[in-house]
């Protein structure tokens, strides 16, 4: 696929949420796109760590142990933290 198609389809849809919702929203629309992208985090996340501490798939780049503690250590704190929505 030709780059400039692809940034077409990428930025299409923002603009056309933003024309429908307006200027005055982009704020709230900001939100609304980070609140979503937070939800697909730790499906991102979690493959991610366990793909790169097998041994068998990453053979010598392998995670170290105290990496994947730490990568684990992070993803929990992904999944389980609850953000200040106060404002």
């Amino acid at each position: 696929m030709k780059p400039w198609i692809r940034r077409l389809i990428t930025i299409l849809p923002a603009v056309l949420v933003i024309g429908i919702a307006g200027e005055g929203k982009l704020t709230a629309l900001l939100i609304l796109s980070q609140v979503v992208l937070s939800f697909q985090l730790p499906f991102a996340v979690i493959p991610l760590v366990r793909f790169t501490s097998e041994r068998a798939k990453m053979g010598e780049f392998v995670n170290s142990r105290l990496t994947t503690v730490i990568a684990w250590g992070v993803t929990a704190a992904i999944l389980f933290s609850t953000p200040n929505c106060s404002g």
